[in-house]
């Protein structure tokens, strides 16, 4: 219990990442795959699908998000956003967070009854495969943060790196060396205001 609490614990975003891990990568590959096959879906319809960037894939990743902002972004307010894409990019790597539509889709012509819940459902075993690599990540000592920069850099991201079409991007999560730790001032709720007891 107190490793589990842990683990729990030590997950937290951290945005000042760098390339120069300890970690191997087949370690970080493990811990991404057993998150894939144990993270648990409706019906077991395993519909969320990971794309691991390293390397110059993982750099290219946030030229495209740089491009693509300085597209739409005021020049003059373009220095943050440009400062705040680099420090993506200083990162070891990216995971990039899917879901299968055509998966989804066929789970909902086979129970019709059920056909809006499965897209509820299928948000939710994301989320939860976010999280369990996040958590496994930090485990390995690797500071993460998630973001989302879709839809508007879908397009580019399904061309650049050869997506399956009925794949949709939910989220990015870069992850590296720590260079900071979180924020120390994160607050909580009471406990008793987020749970209910009943005896």
């Amino acid at each position: 219990m107190d490793d589990f609490k842990k683990f729990l614990e030590g997950r937290r975003t951290i945005y000042a990442l760098g390339k120069d891990v300890s970690i191997s990568e087949s370690e970080i590959e493990k811990v991404i795959s057993q998150s894939i096959k144990y993270v648990p879906s409706a019906f077991n319809m395993q519909s969320q699908k990971v794309v691991l960037l390293l390397n110059k894939n993982h750099d290219q990743m946030w030229d495209i998000v740089m491009e693509t902002l300085r597209k739409i972004v005021p020049a003059e307010s373009f220095a943050k956003t440009e400062t705040k894409i680099n420090a993506f990019k200083s990162a070891y790597g990216t995971v990039l967070f899917f879901n299968d539509d055509a998966v989804t889709k066929k789970y909902g012509d086979d129970f019709p009854l059920y056909r809006e819940n499965f897209i509820r459902w299928s948000e939710q075993q994301n989320g939860m495969l976010q999280y369990a690599i996040w958590v496994g990540l930090s485990n390995l000592n690797l500071g993460a943060s998630l973001q989302h920069y879709n839809p508007l850099i879908d397009a580019e991201v399904k061309r650049v790196f050869n997506i399956p079409a009925s794949w949709s991007l939910i989220a990015q999560m870069p992850f590296g060396e720590k260079h900071g730790e979180a924020d120390s001032d994160k607050s909580f709720l009471p406990i008793e205001e987020r749970l209910l007891i009943k005896r």
